[in-house]
């Protein structure tokens, strides 16, 4: 596995600071979908807890989540700090103690393990703030289509769109080439 780049470094604050801007917006609005909205910010979480550490994933999913509901939609901004907070820690913790072997396949356990996390702690989290279990159910579909979008759109971000390749080249954590 590839060294980390130092945590509390200028670089690690700045892509912290990067992702948790880019959940703020991206929680800011949704996706009009029949009977509800699909918001994307899940799509910045996972990919964010793929390539960061884990204190940088709670930083960018929880905290972040926490402060895009605060300035648009504050009812659940705290079932959003412990949910997307909880589910970047372990996307983060799977990639990185998982992938001794495959980074991808621990990658692809920690998101389904984090889709499992998000869908059920925002459904207790609705049925507790709204006081009807009926209204989370209501919107179980879309918890699950979000959780999905952005497990599926994180790991082929990070794989197939080669960003985990540049973010580990800009991090310097990648081994320099020899040249001949």
């Amino acid at each position: 596995m590839e060294k980390e780049f130092r945590i509390h470094s200028v670089k690690w604050l700045a892509v912290t600071a990067m992702f948790m801007a880019l959940n703020v917006v991206m929680s800011s609005f949704g996706v009009p979908v029949p009977g509800g909205h699909l918001y994307l910010n899940d799509i910045i979480i996972c990919t964010a807890a793929i390539l960061l550490d884990p204190l940088a994933a709670f930083m960018v999913g929880g905290v972040g989540a926490f402060l895009g509901d605060f300035f648009f939609y504050p009812t659940p901004m705290f079932v959003s700090l412990v949910v997307h907070g909880l589910q970047a820690v372990v996307i983060s913790l799977c990639t990185r103690k998982l992938g001794k072997k495959s980074r991808l396949s621990a990658s692809i356990i920690g998101v389904a393990l984090g889709a499992v996390i998000m869908v059920v702690g925002y459904s207790l989290g609705r049925a507790f703030i709204y006081s009807t279990p009926e209204y989370a159910i209501l919107k179980l579909p879309y918890q699950i289509l979000q959780a999905a979008v952005g497990a599926v759109a994180g790991v082929l971000l990070c794989y197939k769109c080669g960003l985990i390749r540049i973010f580990n080249r800009i991090m310097g954590s990648e081994k320099p080439e020899k040249k001949n």
